[in-house]
């Protein structure tokens, strides 16, 4: 072998070594945005949407220390621990068709994603969400590449629901 096929060789090797099998989610599952202090919520896996979105209200636009444009935004009430404030450099600002089919302008960020044990970085728009279920769209865009297969006639599947209380559950058990 030459030098050449051996290096060739050995970053095969690397590149087979970091290749992790598939990680089943649902179409439902709990999520992260580390860097931003979004821990542990809701979001729905829609194969069928191009770009990932999150529920950002007030958002507004700024020039940062560094020159460059960035973002402040109010993030989905989690109901634990979330900021009240979000700030993020912009990656982009462009028109998206909403689950309407209507055009919106739209800032885009890109941050850390965590499912389950999986961290990768996704663009992100932001986008009031209010009258949706789910504070975030994960859009097909930002599960390619990762090793994330949908099964999409189940939800939960990275871990269980967190129970709701119910009252008729609760007493004396038989």
């Amino acid at each position: 072998m030459t030098n050449n096929n051996i290096q060739s060789y050995r970053a095969k090797k690397r590149r087979k070594a970091r290749i992790q099998p598939p990680l089943i989610i649902g179409w439902r599952e709990y999520v992260s945005l580390p860097e931003l202090g979004l821990n542990d919520f809701t979001a729905k896996i829609d194969t069928g949407a191009l770009t990932t979105a999150l529920h950002a209200t007030d958002i507004r636009r700024f020039t940062g220390e560094d020159g460059r444009d960035w973002v402040e935004f109010h993030p989905p009430d989690l109901g634990h621990s979330a900021p009240d404030i979000c700030r993020a450099r912009v990656s982009d600002h462009r028109q998206v068709k909403n689950s309407g089919g209507i055009a919106e302008d739209r800032y885009f960020i890109r941050t850390d994603l965590k499912v389950e044990h999986r961290v990768f970085l996704v663009e992100i728009s932001l986008t009031d969400r209010g009258e949706m279920k789910y504070p975030m769209l994960i859009g097909r865009t930002a599960l390619r590449g990762h090793g994330l297969v949908v099964d999409c006639g189940h939800s939960w599947l990275t871990r269980p629901r967190k129970p709701k209380k119910n009252h008729k559950s609760q007493g004396v058990t038989k």
